[in-house]
């Protein structure tokens, strides 16, 4: 249900009705605050570059945008780069801003209007960037060789490795958890690693033999983790990501990209890969269903999201148009973002 009202509507009936009026103002202040601004920002970062190779005059835009739900669009800020990966903010001053590149990673500690690269000519083609909430000067960049740390927002940084394996630490995704710091997990060539002590050591949590391409922490449970692989199929922990089980409900053959919860649904969770498109679990992730009824045939789920104001689920069909759903996946309608590949989905609360 939607409710729209308009001050200037009321106030005539301030005037002539005194205390009741008065009432009336403070009861439409009260549902314009449950009924105005959302909660959280969302956010993508996405390429929309079909049929775009170097070199050609194609002009596309890439990059972050931010959802704007008065004007139900994506809006472009930032800098345009075919390349970027990842985004975070630091928690504390939404101005300060990290994103990885093919050069490696980039920040803005102005809200996006100029940025500079901080990495070292060793340490490029970031994957992914996390900022530990308990710790923000805390940063954590994910390589193709291993793993870099900032402790003062991205100004420098330095290797911290130990405990990762000399081959097969190419890391893919990295995340720290939301509620203690100096834990980390890393996804890699070799399995999940994590540190409890900001990288200064890892340990081996799951051993694999292909990459670990995505890591979530469940909003409403913190003990709770996923986990998605290239040909080992899905993950989950309940004890905070020390132990993992396979989740036998889903196939494993084949390359699953990513996973999300859904902020608004503890029950809620969906993955995207390229050979079985999206499914979903609305159990807790006991039982999981193909929801690809809507999308295009043969869909090449690159990423799925959920809009934490709404529920909406988001599916990027790679190189296709951005797809939505309010029904968890039964139902798909085309959003926008035509030509378009979303490499990640981020929610960023406004409190």
């Amino acid at each position: 249900m939607q409710l729209f009202l308009h001050r200037n509507c009321l106030t005539p009936r301030i005037r002539n009705r005194g205390r009741l009026g008065i009432l009336l103002f403070t009861l439409l202040g009260f549902v314009l605050s449950m009924t105005g601004a959302p909660a959280y920002d969302f956010f993508i970062c996405a390429n929309v570059n079909r049929n775009y190779v170097i070199g050609s005059k194609i002009v596309t835009t890439n990059g972050l945008f931010q959802r704007d739900p008065v004007a139900n669009e994506w809006k472009h800020f930032g800098y345009n780069d075919t390349t970027i990966s990842a985004v975070a903010f630091d928690p504390r001053d939404r101005d300060t801003i990290y994103t990885t590149t093919l050069n490696g990673i980039w920040v803005s500690y102005d809200g996006g209007d100029t940025w500079k690269m901080t990495n070292s000519w060793d340490m490029t083609e970031g994957r992914d960037v996390a900022v530990d909430p308990q710790a923000p000067d805390t940063v954590y960049l994910a390589l193709p060789d291993g793993i870099a740390v900032s402790i003062d927002r991205g100004q420098k940084w330095e290797r911290r490795e130990n405990g990762l394996p000399d081959r097969g630490k190419y890391t893919q995704t990295i995340e720290t958890d939301r509620e203690i710091a100096g834990r980390v997990l890393a996804g890699c060539e070799k399995g999940i690693f994590m540190t409890e002590d900001s990288g200064q050591s890892w340990r081996q949590v799951l051993p694999t033999e292909t990459t670990v391409n995505d890591l979530e922490q469940s909003p409403h449970d913190a003990e709770h983790w996923l986990a998605v692989t290239d040909t080992h199929g899905a993950w989950q922990s309940t004890d905070g990501g020390d132990s993992w089980r396979q989740i036998e409900a889903l196939p494993a053959e084949e390359a699953i990209y990513n996973a999300t919860y859904d902020p608004t649904d503890a029950k809620r969770q969906a993955i995207a890969s390229w050979a079985y498109g999206v499914w979903t679990s609305e159990d807790g992730g006991e039982t999981w269903t193909e929801r690809n009824r809507g999308l295009p045939d043969g869909a090449r789920a690159w990423r799925v999201g959920v809009d934490p104001n709404s529920g909406r689920l988001y599916a990027s069909i790679f190189q296709e148009t951005l797809y939505c759903s309010d029904d968890f996946g039964r139902t798909w309608q085309p959003d926008a973002m035509e030509g378009s590949s979303v490499n990640a989905f981020l929610s960023v609360s406004r409190d």
